[in-house]
């Protein structure tokens, strides 16, 4: 009888793996792992090499255009993305991200009291129409390295009504070029 229990211990701790590998790669499919590759942006493969292509730069048209029409009704709207970490009000304290009254027209990473990420200090310039543009598509590409969580807005419309409304948060807005 102990032989028995043995023999059946050694046949499981066999077949158990076994047929958890032949599970598994017909499941996922291991004998054909290209089809299950990531694709990588701006790489190709040819012939078991990978390319680096050339990556297309996505280039955004001007906002200034936009914001003649522009809502600041809307942009309060979409503000409310940023209200969690910004505030809008003339005196208003900094929160997780600097307060943005007087923002557009204002010199990058330079609000008294914000403790701004090294690489918005290292931006030069200010925060002008098409700046504010470029950031708020897509903050992370636009100053590489800053601290702003922020995935960006798509939509042309909204970043040129928040930037309308940013605008109106001012005592003598930036005039319109």
């Amino acid at each position: 009888m102990e032989f028995n229990k043995i023999f059946a211990a050694i046949l499981i701790a066999i077949l158990v793996p076994t047929i958890a590998k032949v599970a598994t790669d017909h499941i996922y499919h291991v004998d054909h792992p290209e089809k299950n590759a990531y694709v990588v942006e701006g790489v190709t493969q040819d012939g078991g090499h990978n390319k680096v292509a050339a990556v297309k730069e996505e280039v955004l048209a001007p906002i200034t255009p936009l914001l003649a029409s522009a809502s600041v009704e809307e942009g309060q709207k979409v503000f409310k993305k940023c209200a969690a970490c910004h505030t809008p009000g003339k005196d208003g304290a900094s929160k997780v991200g600097p307060n943005l009254y007087n923002i557009v027209g204002a010199p990058k990473a330079a609000k008294a009291g914000f403790s701004y990420s090294p690489a918005l200090k290292a931006k030069s310039g200010s925060w002008g129409y098409e700046e504010l543009n470029a950031f708020f598509h897509k903050p992370k590409k636009y100053v590489k390295g800053t601290k702003m969580a922020f995935a960006g807005l798509k939509k042309e419309k909204d970043r040129a009504n928040i930037i309308a409304y940013l605008r109106s948060l001012s005592d003598s807005p930036k005039p319109l070029k």
